[in-house]
């Protein structure tokens, strides 16, 4: 079974590779919605796969990283583009947080990526 949180990052960035004049190169915001997903068996005394008090806990310290930040100023995210960000946050995420399925980030209310490891 799935089982998911979202979180919300308010956060600016730019794109320093994309082509001369577009507009992503220019320093803008977000309102990123980040999912966390875990994959697991439903525990027969617990009756979940996982806490979600546990899942909010593991994302805290890179809620507190990312929100209201430059993403372009946070190591490993000179270039943070949707990807590279979900991939980012697995990265940090994946040795803490057992059966990690996927990191979806969504920069827009219709534009976003899934990330489902390496």
């Amino acid at each position: 079974m799935d089982v998911f949180r979202e979180f919300q990052i308010e956060a600016a960035h730019w794109l320093p590779n994309v082509a001369e004049g577009h507009k992503c190169a220019r320093l803008h915001g977000h309102s990123f919605r980040i999912r966390v997903q875990v994959e697991g068996e439903v525990g027969e005394r617990s009756g979940w796969v996982i806490d979600f008090a546990d899942l909010k806990a593991a994302f805290k310290p890179l809620f507190e990283q990312l929100d209201h930040r430059c993403l372009n100023e946070i190591e490993g995210l000179e270039n943070p583009t949707s990807e590279n960000l979900a991939r980012w946050i697995w990265n940090r995420l994946e040795a803490g947080l057992p059966g990690l399925a996927s990191v979806t980030v969504q920069e827009t209310c219709n534009s976003g990526c899934v990330f489902r490891g390496p």
